[in-house]
């Protein structure tokens, strides 16, 4: 090696940025793309190579909102991703609910949303950020934040090749996913013990459709002995994505390899049996542990976490990508008044996580409902008529308005709701 190229891999394997992004998921992605917007250039290191395959393809139609913001809405548009208008429900016995549509509570366009490949949204929202003015690094794995004193003062891992390297930054944005590499290394994590679950799930060919706009509807059916539930997603390219959630004591334990487990579940649920009769697994079959958590903290002095990397919430009503994006946006959004205050404590850095985290709160109260023994929306609406507009607020991730609280009041009447978890200031 020359000494121009010595100094030069010098150069490179110890950087500065301002904002340093540690994946480059939707939360990665949303907050990479509002800070470019308003002049900042992020680093965004995604450990992984796009295209890649992740779970989680039904979006809620509130992520409107943040995908106009960042300019993907007419790349949406311009998709084959198959539309959403509404959500279903049925029970144990087979027994279907009236279809939630969207539009009830909102007869603006954002009342329709998408059914999407997670591989190709993602690569999409990657590029969108990269086109805004984010610099983008895939194959870079950061193993660890490093920290001056209380304050993170960027990160260490492997390039893509392989070579140590260190970026310095004034903010880090933890977007890592389920990784949640700094709430781990702060030990930071909460769970939520009465949700811990697992899901097996494939991607088949050739499952049945309903017809009109229903066509892109998601299903969610209970499992016999409401043990569990089945979610039933339409995908672009005559694909369906299906999977059972259950506990992983009763999903995992005892039982054979992952596709006996998913065919045996199908078996014994006819609804979704019967929509698969003429379908042909297209994928492998996949097992995640599927459980609730939550950071104790949203910030600290130079770091925010975001998306997964904050908190996870079992993905019976499609929240995550949502969450996700919010964060992304919301982090951002602070980060930008942080720097041109010259105020980087996590006070500051953690104005957004209030809202975000009562937002979080409500949709974990409604997966306490949906789990509870005996407990149906159904029953629920035609007891209280007056909160059915509410639930499709719910429903569609419009979390972040103090009214929506009211559902829950009379919900405590048919199921226990857990008490909300604290969320701390640091910094």
């Amino acid at each position: 090696m020359t000494e121009m190229s010595e100094m030069a891999e010098t150069a490179r394997a110890c950087e500065t940025c301002e904002v340093l992004v540690i994946g480059g998921g939707p939360a990665g992605c949303a907050a990479a793309a509002v800070l470019a917007q308003a002049g900042i250039v992020a680093l965004v290191l995604e450990r992984e190579r796009f295209p890649r395959f992740h779970i989680g393809e039904s979006l809620m139609t509130e992520t409107y909102w943040t995908l106009r913001r960042i300019g993907m809405l007419e790349k949406l548009k311009a998709s084959d991703f198959p539309r959403k208008y509404s959500v279903q429900f049925f029970s144990e016995n087979g027994t279907p609910s009236r279809p939630f549509y969207f539009r009830e509570h909102n007869p603006h366009e954002s009342a329709v949303t998408w059914q999407v490949d997670r591989a190709e949204l993602d690569a999409m929202l990657l590029e969108n950020a990269r086109e805004k003015g984010a610099r983008v690094r895939t194959g870079w794995s950061v193993e660890e934040v490093v920290f001056e004193g209380r304050r993170a003062a960027g990160a260490r891992g492997l390039d893509a090749a392989g070579r140590p390297f260190e970026v310095r930054s004034k903010v880090v944005v933890d977007a890592t996913g389920l990784c949640s590499l700094l709430s781990r290394q702060l030990g930071a994590v909460r769970t939520d013990p009465k949700l811990i679950k697992a899901a097996v799930y494939a991607h088949f060919e050739g499952g049945r459709r309903d017809p009109g706009i229903d066509e892109g509807a998601t299903l969610v059916l209970h499992t016999k002995g409401n043990r569990g539930w089945f979610w039933y997603i339409p995908l672009n390219r005559g694909r369906v994505s299906v999977g059972v959630v259950g506990n992983t004591r009763d999903l995992l334990k005892g039982r054979g390899p992952p596709e006996e487990v998913l065919a045996e579940e199908i078996e014994a649920c006819p609804r979704v049996r019967e929509r698969l009769e003429a379908a042909r697994r297209c994928s492998t079959v996949r097992v995640t542990s599927d459980y609730t958590w939550r950071s104790t903290h949203c910030a600290g002095e130079g770091y925010v976490l975001v998306g997964d990397a904050f908190g996870f919430i079992d993905p019976i009503y499609s929240s995550g990508v949502h969450l996700a994006l919010k964060s992304g946006e919301l982090a951002a959004d602070a980060i930008v008044e942080a720097l041109r205050a010259g105020d980087l404590s996590g006070a500051r850095l953690s104005a957004w996580g209030p809202r975000l985290a009562a937002g979080m709160e409500a949709l974990r109260k409604l997966v306490h409902a949906f789990y509870t023994p005996g407990f149906s929306f159904a029953t629920f609406v035609n007891q209280h008529p007056e909160h059915r507009p509410k639930l499709i607020q719910l429903l569609i991730g419009d979390v972040f308005r103090e009214p929506v609280r009211e559902i829950f009041e009379s919900m405590k009447e048919l199921c226990e709701l857990p008490e909300e978890m604290p969320l701390e200031t640091r910094g």
